[in-house]
Formats: structure tokens, sequence, C-alpha cells
């Protein structure tokens, strides 16, 4: 009876060890689930399986998606996600979250990731940003290109740095160039007396002034109808975004003026940024990079087209070298006058660039 009794003692002692084994274990299971979730704003990490988190990083910007920025902005998601599996892009165009202004603002606050505006709105946080609206002093497609990719460009991106941003990459917006109603443009005569509308930018209604034209600051929404109804005889827009925004049906020429080379820039929010991994980073450098070397090529592709398209919808005029001298020449009070204001040095450094890359 003592043998059978200790037996059954010893038995029910190792169930007992073995139950509570059982018990340990799954709340130790438990405990990890717990701890892989994830709250916040969207910009934040998220748990898709357990283990294994996934940060989805959303991009802003204010054009549609058929304007080769938006074809950028989609190039850069599939660099992305095709090298990490930790990083999802999501990308909204037309403003669909902010304005330009807004949207930079989203980023220093780190509620948003990543916007790529043009430099003109810029200019409300960095005065030196300026120096990106002085007329006629980008020449052509290849001297932006080795201005931005340069010292001087490098140099600019790093401003941003004190405004809470991270400036990563130069993409581009491209040369804007005059439509109107009224006659052929090949000269300045040809502008005297134009009413033409602009961005609400001091420096562009200045330089119209200077070339004898009647500038008028304009929403960008209100512009067709006030083409259409005579209140402006014309704009000044990339050739994709005339044709985009059927221009053609209420303006009868167009002009290679390229008074204005304007770029985007690819901004990233620093409060975000330094959440990210070293390799998260790099992988997000490089892809702004080369997504952006994308974004120019077919930005210039799309250019092309829209002006050979433009060419049978309205009557285009050349504006030859010469005049183009007399363009710069004649709003030349315009660089001094903002000068200061700008920043000298910046103005100085802008100038000698482009002067060196010209030759």
């Amino acid at each position: 009876m003592k043998k059978s009794l200790t037996l059954l003692i010893s038995m029910m002692m190792v169930v007992a060890l073995f139950l509570a084994g059982c018990g340990s274990s799954t709340s130790s299971s438990q405990g990890n689930e717990g701890s892989s979730s994830n709250g916040g704003s969207s910009e934040a990490p998220s748990s898709e399986s357990a283990g294994e988190e996934v940060r989805t990083l959303r991009i802003s910007i204010g054009v549609n998606d058929k304007h080769p920025e938006y074809e950028g902005a989609m190039k850069f998601k599939e660099l992305v996600e095709s090298q990490t599996d930790d990083l999802k892009i999501e990308v909204y165009h037309s403003g669909q979250i902010a304005d330009d202004r807004s949207a930079v603002e989203m980023l220093q606050f780190g509620t948003l990731a990543i916007t790529i505006p043009s430099t003109s709105p810029m200019v409300n946080f960095i005065p030196e940003f300026g120096v990106f609206d002085l007329p006629f002093s980008i020449p052509n497609e290849e001297v932006a290109d080795k201005v931005l990719d340069g010292p001087f460009g490098d140099k600019m991106l790093k401003l941003v740095e004190d405004q809470g941003l991270v400036g990563l990459a130069w993409w581009e917006n491209g040369f804007r160039n005059l439509t109107n109603s009224k006659r052929p443009v090949a000269s300045i005569e040809d502008v005297e007396g134009l009413k033409i509308r602009t961005m609400e930018n001091q420096i562009h209604l200045d330089a119209w002034k200077a070339l004898g034209a009647n500038p008028t600051p304009m929403a960008f929404t209100e512009l067709f109808t006030a083409m259409q109804q005579g209140t402006v005889d014309g704009q000044e827009n990339p050739y994709p975004t005339i044709l985009l925004s059927n221009f053609y049906e209420v303006q009868d020429h167009v002009s290679n003026t390229n008074h204005v080379y304007t770029p985007f820039i690819f901004l990233f929010s620093q409060k975000i940024w330094d959440e990210l991994t070293p390799e998260q980073q790099e992988i997000i450098r490089e892809a702004a990079v080369e997504a952006g070397k994308f974004n120019r090529q077919r930005n210039r592709e799309v250019a092309q087209e829209a002006l050979e398209e433009l060419k049978e919808k309205m009557t285009f005029t050349e504006v030859s070298p010469e005049e183009y001298k007399r363009f710069q020449e004649t709003v030349a009070p315009i660089v001094d006058k903002y000068k200061d204001e700008i920043g000298a040095e910046i103005v100085d450094e802008y100038f000698a660039e482009i002067e060196k890359y010209s030759n």
C-alpha cells in the first residue's frame, strides 16, 4: 500500500509540474503578441503580422495624376518598396492632403512624411529660395542640372534643415512660357500692354512690369474663366500645364520665352527621418535622387510632346537668342532690387554657377 501511495503521489507531482509549464508558456506568448502592436498616426509603424513592422510614409503633391511629378512619385514608391519590406509608400496627388505650403508645415509637425513642392512656395519659409524666381537666369535644362546637382544645389538643400526638414533631391517643374490671345510675342515690344496673369509672387510681378506688361496676380483656379472673359490676355506656365488645362481653347498664341525655370524640391520630415534606421534613410535618399532623374527625363519628354500638340492648336512664335538677351538685360534691375532680400551671397553664387556652366 505504501509503495502504491508513493507512486500515486509521484505521478500527481509530475502532472502538476507539466501543467504549470504549459501555463507559463501560454502567458509568455500572449505577452510577446501584446508588445508587437502599435498605435499613432498613419506615419507611424504598423504591425501586419507577428514580429513584422511596416511603416507607411505618405507623399503629398499638388499636381494631378497625369503630371510627370506624379510619375516620379510612383517611381520613388517602386524603388523603395522593391528594396525593403519595412516601408510602404502612399502617393496622394491633386492636393488631396494639403496645398504645398500646408504640406510643408505638416512635415515640420511630423504629421506627413514627404512633399515635393516647387521652390516658389518655399520662399515663405526660406527667403533664399527666391533666387529661383529671378527671371531669365537659367538658359537651358543642361545648365539647370549642373547648377542643382553641384555644390550650389547641395547648399540650397541644406538650408531647409533649420526648418525641421530634410532636403533629399532636386526634381523638375520646368520652364514657364507665355501664351496670350492678342498677338505673337517674339520681342519685348510685343509684350507691351498685355494683361498677363501671374502667381502671387512679387518678383514675377515686377519682372513683367519691367517688360511693359500689366501683370495681374490671380488664383490658378480662376485663370481659365478670366482668359475666356477677357479679364486677362494671357498667362505663363510650363507646356504640360498649358495643354492639360486646355488653355488653347481660350488662347491663340504661345511663345518659348523660358523666362523662369522652376525646380521641385524633395522634402522629408526631420521628425520622422530621425525615427528611421540608417539603412532605411539610405534607401530613401538614393530612391529620391533616382526618381528625380526619372522625373526630369519624363518632364522633358512630356514638355516636348505637349509643345508639338500645342503647335497644332495655337500659333507658335520662336524667341531668338538675341531677343532672349534683351529680355535678360531689361529685367536686370529686378535682380538688383531683390538681391539683398534673397541674400547677396546666394544671388552672386547662383549667377556665377550659371555663367560657369553656360560657357
